[in-house]
């Protein structure tokens, strides 16, 4: 489903399709705030660097994808999105029971994973004598 305004969108009823936004302007809820939805948007930018500052200019930070083919960027966007997670070239769902799960900022408070989980249900106790 392709739209042209993000009202379009939920006008469609109660369950939402798979929808890739183009063009919708950086402060839209879309794009600064978490949507749990299969909602998409893309922006074309010249400037890697200032995408990336514009993509961290959120109060939430889940998880990010990135698609590059440059690796000096990928770094790059490691290093400067606060997010819990970048995912280099595929959707920032992407996940591993193994690997840590968890956003910073807004975004909620601690990891899942099996460690993490472990870590979260065990109560350390310790006797001295």
């Amino acid at each position: 489903m392709k739209v042209s305004k993000t009202e379009d969108v939920f006008s469609q009823g109660a369950v939402l399709e798979p929808t890739i936004l183009e063009d919708i302007a950086p402060d839209c809820n879309v794009n600064s705030k978490e949507v749990f939805a299969p909602v998409m948007t893309l922006r074309m930018f010249d400037d890697f660097r200032k995408a990336v500052e514009e993509l961290d200019d959120s109060d939430f930070g889940l998880q990010a994808g990135v698609f590059t083919s440059n690796l000096q960027n990928a770094f790059y966007a490691f290093e400067n999105i606060e997010a819990g997670g970048i995912v280099i070239n595929d959707v920032p769902t992407y996940r591993m029971d193994s690997m840590p799960y968890g956003g910073v900022k807004h975004s909620g408070t601690g990891k899942e994973g099996i460690k993490y989980a472990i870590e979260e249900m065990t109560e350390r106790k310790i006797l001295i004598i």
